[in-house]
């Protein structure tokens, strides 16, 4: 399992990179390895403020559907165009190629969030 130190991490296990006002935001390794194959990534809150743990977008596993979770309040600024053709990305490279949206946020937000190490100690419990 892999938990990057150059990421934050909400208990919804998305994790988030900090750019400046723009941030990254994309589901865990975990997260990908609990759902399986991922067949589809659905996002339609772009240009949208939403509130930090608001819902962003759906994404469709072989078994399951979940719901992704805002890990900061923010603009949903980008959608990884990538996922409409190759949603599978988000579990070969689910910290690179797998982003999944781009958020306009206040940086100081991102403060409450987990590191690596508080992240992987709560889900090896």
């Amino acid at each position: 399992m892999n938990f990057p130190d150059n990421l934050l991490y909400s208990k919804d296990h998305e994790w988030i990179k900090v750019e400046g006002e723009i941030a990254t935001v994309g589901i865990t390794d975990f997260a990908q390895s609990e759902l399986g194959d991922i067949v589809f990534v659905d996002v339609d809150t772009v240009e949208e403020s939403l509130d930090k743990e608001a819902v962003f977008g759906t994404i469709e596993a072989v078994k399951t559907v979940s719901d992704m979770f805002m890990p900061v309040a923010g603009e949903v600024v980008e959608v990884n165009e990538a996922l409409e053709d190759n949603p599978e990305l988000v579990n070969s490279d689910p910290y690179g190629e797998g982003w999944i949206v781009k958020i306009k946020i206040n940086a100081s937000d991102a403060a409450a969030l987990m590191d690596s190490a508080s992240y992987k100690s709560m889900v090896e419990g």
